[in-house]
């Protein structure tokens, strides 16, 4: 899957968690992203299987497009705590650095960085 597609993946997760449902409107919203791609994405993610629509047009994640997003949005929240953590940088930074080395991130690396942060957190 590419970048962009594990993002709005973990952005319809984080929105559903914040406001219980999620349409393409609000996925638009929330990214900042023209209607019509947010609706192109959610095209491909349907097909791929990562999520439904409902006929109200919610967007609702399948078992696998749960699964990614969960991953996705671990990813995220831990690297963020690692860079604060080991780099001292503002949440924003941190944040920000997160969201590109969430993607590309070795399973054996991000498996190390959440046992330091487990050891290491207060």
């Amino acid at each position: 899957m590419h970048e962009s597609g594990e993002d709005y993946l973990e952005t319809i997760y984080i929105l559903k968690k914040r406001n219980g449902s999620v349409r393409s409107v609000d996925v638009a919203n929330e990214l900042n992203f023209s209607r019509p791609s947010v609706s192109r994405a959610v095209g491909i993610l349907k097909e791929d299987g990562y999520l439904t629509v409902g006929e109200d047009g919610e967007l609702v994640l399948t078992k696998l497009g749960t699964e990614k997003a969960k991953n996705v949005y671990d990813r995220h929240t831990s690297l963020t705590k690692f860079l604060m953590l080991t780099a001292g940088v503002d949440e924003q930074t941190a944040e920000t650095d997160a969201c590109r080395i969430e993607h590309i991130i070795s399973a054996s690396t991000f498996a190390g960085i959440k046992k330091y942060i487990k050891e290491n957190s207060k």
